[in-house]
């Protein structure tokens, strides 16, 4: 009996928490939810400017929901996980489960693993720039990394470049190739080097330069070398960048980035003639006519006077030397008159009567002493000499054959020619000096009245060029040529 009183009561207890579970009978009824957990698969490798994913469960089998708890790292979308990566740093994703009817919210749980910089980076440019031909263009590339680039120019002769602005300078026609460089530091390596390539248009109305003007042509410090010049030139509206000389014939070349040009010779400048071409980024210009190679000389040359001493006969004078024919040309200066004079002032000039000499009136080559003789007189006129002894009337050697005797003679002194003459020697080699052989065959001859020995005209003259000395015992001595 006691025993089922016992098994009564806790039927009777097991009923009512029977009906209390399901919500049955009585104020006091509620229903029970199944507790959940949340874990987290590995974490993924990530680096800066990539995406992966992460993946969580819950134990209820319901789906979880993404979140970031640090945004300025990474971003995650709430339902696939799929995380990007934003920076370097710490990134933690957090997931939830928020429960349903047979099972309470999960605890939140959270994944955290580091986002790392890639360490590789790539260079990019910009649309390449129009760049004209003496103008500027700005090209623009940037890393991947965010770290400046630099610039430079692997075509300088075509074009320069800023290597931090990237302003670029057209410098001639042509390809000018630009590179791109980023060299990497703690973090970064260093890029593969990037290049952009632009064409150096020519603007409208830019040509080549035309041919200079104004352009000479003198000998320089020696027979060897010559300096060509010029006046102006039409640049083509680009800058000159240099001049080009050439010879004619050909075979003769120099270049210089202005102008005068010295241009050296293999041997000796005799027999050329040069032209002058300006160059710019467009390229060469026409090259000017060619020109004769003329030189400006200075001439001294003494003759010794034994009978006036210390007054020498001495002429003072120059001349141009055209060295592609080998020709003088207005040889003219003055001679002084021994006779005149009492030595006052300074030598070698002193006090003394000069005789104007304008008028070269002769001219020759002379092969065996390697140069050229050339006569300067006071009149347009080669009579000097009396002729009655035959002779050309003015030359050194008709001087010796007829004594000196004036033109016109026997006639009056007064009604003479009264002519005055110089013959010098220029070497085919205007720079040396004159050999002895060379002296011995100048002379002078002075009919001007302050040189008059009665009939008798004073000159100069060696034994060695002509057999005898001149009328009052003169000779020549010395003679200087000196470039202006």
């Amino acid at each position: 009996m006691r025993n089922r009183h016992l098994l009564a009561r806790l039927a009777a207890a097991a009923a009512a928490v029977s009906l209390g579970a399901c919500g049955g009978g009585g104020d006091g009824a509620r229903v029970s939810t199944s507790a959940q957990s949340i874990s987290f698969a590995a974490a993924p490798t990530l680096t800066v400017g990539a995406s992966a994913a992460v993946s969580a469960s819950a134990s209820s089998g319901l789906a979880v929901a993404y979140s970031s708890m640090t945004t300025a790292v990474c971003s995650v979308d709430a339902a696939s996980g799929q995380v990007s990566a934003m920076a370097a740093g710490t990134c933690t994703i957090a997931a939830n489960q928020s429960g349903n009817a047979n099972w309470a919210p999960a605890t939140q749980a959270t994944l955290s693993f580091t986002v790392a910089v890639d360490p590789h980076q790539t260079i990019t440019f910009a649309a390449a720039p129009t760049l004209t031909l003496g103008g500027s263009a700005t090209v623009s590339a940037s890393a991947s990394s965010g770290l400046a680039v630099g610039y430079s120019s692997l075509t300088p002769a075509v074009c320069s470049v800023g290597a931090t602005s990237g302003v670029v300078s057209g410098l001639t026609q042509g390809d000018c190739t630009v590179a791109a460089d980023q060299p990497g530091n703690a973090i970064y390596q260093a890029a593969a080097q990037a290049t952009q390539t632009l064409a150096v248009q020519v603007p409208a109305g830019v040509t080549a330069p035309l041919a200079p003007t104004g352009v000479s042509a003198t000998l320089g410090a020696d027979s060897a070398t010559v300096v060509v010049s010029i006046g102006a030139v039409d640049s083509g509206g680009s800058p000159v960048t240099g001049f080009s000389v050439s010879s004619t014939p050909a075979g003769v070349n120099a270049s210089a980035a202005s102008a005068p040009v010295t241009v050296t010779c293999p041997n000796r400048c005799a027999g050329y003639a040069f032209s002058i071409a300006a160059n710019n980024a467009v390229g060469a210009g026409t090259p000017s006519a060619a020109v004769h190679v003329v030189t400006s000389f200075d001439v001294l040359t003494t003759f010794h006077e034994p009978d006036t001493q210390p007054r020498d006969s001495i002429f003072t004078g120059s001349f141009q030397l055209d060295s592609t024919t080998g020709t003088v040309s207005g040889l003219a200066g003055n001679l002084t008159e021994s006779m005149t004079g009492n030595a006052v002032g300074s030598a070698p000039y002193y006090d003394m009567t000069q005789v104007a000499l304008a008028y070269q009136l002769q001219s020759w080559h002379d092969a065996t002493l390697g140069g050229t003789f050339v006569a300067s007189f006071a009149k347009n006129a080669t009579t000097t000499f009396t002729t009655l002894a035959g002779g050309d009337g003015w030359s050194p050697a008709a001087g010796v054959a007829n004594g000196g005797i004036y033109a016109g003679f026997p006639a009056s002194y007064a009604t003479s020619v009264q002519n005055s003459s110089v013959l010098i020697f220029v070497p085919d080699d205007p720079f040396a000096a004159l050999t002895q052989a060379q002296i011995d065959k100048l002379a002078y001859a002075d009919c001007a009245p302050g040189g008059m020995m009665g009939a008798v005209c004073m000159t100069a003259t060696s034994v060695a060029g002509y057999g005898a000395v001149g009328t009052m015992s003169g000779y020549p001595v010395a003679q200087t040529l000196t470039r202006r």
